[in-house]
């Protein structure tokens, strides 16, 4: 970036067509009016393709909010998702992440989901919005020509004021401005309905330029960052709780960050995937959350405490509702019997399961698994 705003040799080699273009024109005897135009043109393409990519890329992160399966619900529905991806791929990296930076996890899935959506429809729906807007922006610019042409045909104002008003015209639309022709040599410009013609055959040209180069590799690579699809769902689906469960990590599924009220999550965990062990072992715990308050085992957190009066620990423990139940959601016994060696090489630790639960566990597929959450969540 630094390189394209200060290197006057790429700069040049940049503008090289373009001033060929206008040389051109000269060495032929174009008028001055077919010569100004050209250059109009010109210096109208970067903004047409800034405008009409950031126009794009907002109309397409509406459609992906309402269309897109994965992006379009809930906090549950999108860890849902999020969870169904993870064992789709089977990368035990991924679970990690997942585990450890909830939010980073978040937004790769985000940038992932919304690269595949503009891949599969790039072009049953991307390339017309696109098409649209361009020719929307190309109808303004001609609207703006149209109406400087009248004025000064009427006024018998001069190219100053032409493009003065022009300029103004635009001014809502591109960011353009008369300040973008500083240097440049308009004398002789005065047959504006020659001008007009002349934007008119070249605009043409230009829209069917960026058209042209438009695709899904370029799409992304010519917007701001701020203007991105995926960066807007990030910043829109980012902003909610993060706080996680003390015992397994889950994420608090609330929309707010800074909500009132209790934490709290659909389902929990199997506590030894966030490297939980029973108390005075090295034994990574087999246990819900849900089940573990229901009990009288203990846990430390500088003095022992009761798991089924956990509140009584303070801090995040008091700021979570964990209900005591049977919950146990087969996805994450899936998980633990498929990702066991992982594990236990991870933590350093074993993963000790009596008979009947290590019997029971080990009967679920994936596709149970992926069934459950759609079952419970």
């Amino acid at each position: 970036m630094f390189r394209e705003a200060n290197d006057p040799v790429f700069y040049f080699e940049k503008k090289s067509k373009e001033y060929y273009s206008i040389f051109q024109k000269y060495c032929q005897g174009a008028t001055s009016a077919a010569i100004f135009g050209e250059i109009i043109c010109q210096k109208l393409k970067e903004p047409i393709q800034k405008s009409v990519y950031k126009d794009t890329a907002r109309d397409l992160t509406n459609e992906i909010q309402t269309n897109c399966e994965s992006l379009n619900g809930n906090r549950s529905k999108l860890e849902k998702h999020i969870l169904k991806t993870l064992a789709e791929l089977e990368d035990f990296g991924k679970y990690i992440t997942y585990f450890n930076t909830p939010r980073d996890h978040l937004k790769s899935f985000i940038r992932d989901e919304v690269s595949q959506y503009i891949t599969d429809k790039f072009e049953k729906s991307v390339r017309p919005k696109m098409k649209e807007n361009i020719k929307l922006l190309q109808q303004k610019i001609m609207e703006a020509v149209h109406s400087a042409t009248t004025l000064v045909n009427t006024t018998n104002g001069d190219v100053q004021k032409w493009l003065n008003h022009f300029t103004r015209q635009l001014s809502d639309v591109l960011i353009f401005s008369v300040k973008d022709f500083s240097g440049v040599s308009h004398e002789g410009v005065d047959d504006f309905n020659l001008l007009e013609d002349v934007i008119s055959e070249e605009l043409d040209s230009v829209s069917s330029e960026i058209q042209h180069k438009f695709s899904t590799k370029t799409f992304p690579e010519n917007l701001e960052q701020k203007d991105r699809p995926d960066e807007i769902l990030i910043d829109h689906l980012c902003q909610c709780c993060w706080v996680q469960c003390p015992f397994c990590a889950a994420t608090c599924t609330n929309t707010v960050e800074n909500h009132t009220g209790d934490h709290s999550v659909p389902f929990h965990r199997v506590s030894g995937v966030n490297g939980r062990c029973y108390d005075e072992t090295e034994c990574l715990s087999a246990d819900f959350c849900t089940t573990l308050v229901r009990t009288s085992q203990m846990f430390y957190t500088g003095q022992w405490f009761l798991c089924r009066e956990y509140r009584k620990a303070g801090n995040v423990y008091a700021e979570w509702s964990i209900t005591p139940d049977f919950s146990e959601l087969p996805y994450w016994k899936w998980f633990v019997c498929s990702f066991r060696e992982d594990l236990e090489k991870h933590f350093d630790k074993k993963i000790h399961m009596w008979d009947v639960i290590s019997h029971e566990w080990s009967q679920y597929s994936k596709e149970q698994a992926l069934e459950s959450l759609d079952e419970y969540i």
